[in-house]
């Protein structure tokens, strides 16, 4: 299993775009085939930083997802608003495995 950390730079004065953004993934990730942790906003702290995590169970089901969430109909439209309306300024993603058992799990 990977997990993908999306790190997304945002322009604070657009915070309710990106919110709306967040929800539409919401909906469209799990459709797609990953397992949605979630997407966090910038609450307090840094007014620019917002997060959205989800895992697969492979490199290679990441690519298949990638393409199936690129025909999505919800997919396509929430690429579009992001474009339109400019309020990510950067986004980087990076794979981690889970390297420790769960929290509250002893093995």
């Amino acid at each position: 299993m990977i997990t993908c950390f999306i790190r997304y730079h945002i322009d604070p004065n657009r915070k309710p775009e990106f919110e709306r953004y967040a929800r539409n993934w919401g909906q469209a990730i799990p459709r797609c085939g990953a397992d949605l942790i979630g997407y966090f906003a910038p609450h307090e702290g840094s007014s620019t930083l917002a997060y959205g995590v989800y895992s697969l169970p492979s490199l290679a089901e990441y690519e298949a997802y990638r393409e199936r969430l690129r025909n999505d109909p919800l997919g396509r439209e929430n690429y579009g608003f992001a474009r339109k309306h400019g309020f990510i300024l950067r986004e980087d993603r990076t794979f981690l495995k889970l390297v420790s058992a769960p929290h509250g799990v002893n093995k």
